[in-house]
């Protein structure tokens, strides 16, 4: 019986570890934005005696397998992550007063960078796995195309961009490798480009 109430509890989890991660880079904002993609991230925990190592608390146990489908063995920094399911439930937040965390720990349950915070959001349909080509949305009228691809120059290569013809509002922008663009995303979401527009990042199952 004990195997079976294992496999349930695995199958209801939205925690996930992550490992293969370069500790020089991550943070939790960093997973956050990347899982972010897959499913409302709540909390990130980075490991404090293995960096290369962390945990992600999702949503919903749908989004952690999401993002285990997409994002498992993907090169994020030029190493292949791994991407399993945890079998901590929740990922703790450090105790009042506990020097050692450091700020690798975070909640980010009431984040207003949510992706799909609301039921049936079109967001839920657009949902690829990482690619060269990049989905970019809320861009104001008056940035241009340089600006946004020397923002994007960087992260790496960028070999085409392309504003929607129906509305300047979105675009495409191809990165040279699966790998820039994923480090892209993961610093150019949210990206501020007015006061109130901040850049909305996605991979797109378009080409240029």
């Amino acid at each position: 019986m004990m195997t079976l109430n294992v496999a349930a509890a695995g199958a209801g989890n939205a925690v996930l570890l992550v490992s293969n991660l370069d500790e020089q880079k991550v943070t939790p904002d960093a997973l956050f934005t990347l899982f972010g993609v897959y499913g409302d991230v709540h909390r990130v925990k980075i490991l404090f005696n293995k960096k290369d190592n962390a945990l992600v608390q999702m949503a919903e146990p749908h989004q952690a397998q999401l993002a285990i489908a997409h994002l498992d063995k993907v090169k994020v920094w030029g190493k292949n992550i791994r991407v399993t399911q945890s079998k901590h439930t929740l990922v703790q937040m450090p105790k009042e007063g506990q020097p050692q965390d450091a700020g690798l720990t975070k909640d980010f349950t009431n984040s207003p960078l949510h992706r799909f915070k609301r039921p049936g959001s079109k967001n839920c349909q657009n949902i690829f796995p990482p690619s060269a080509v990049l989905h970019l949305s809320n861009i104001p009228p008056n940035i241009e195309e340089d600006f946004l691809s020397d923002a994007f120059a960087q992260h790496g290569q960028v070999k085409a961009f392309k504003f929607f013809p129906k509305d300047r509002k979105m675009a495409l922008i191809q990165m040279a490798s699966v790998d820039e663009a994923v480090t892209a995303l993961i610093a150019m979401h949210n990206y501020p480009l007015s006061d109130t527009n901040h850049l909305r990042v996605s991979f797109s199952k378009s080409t240029i």
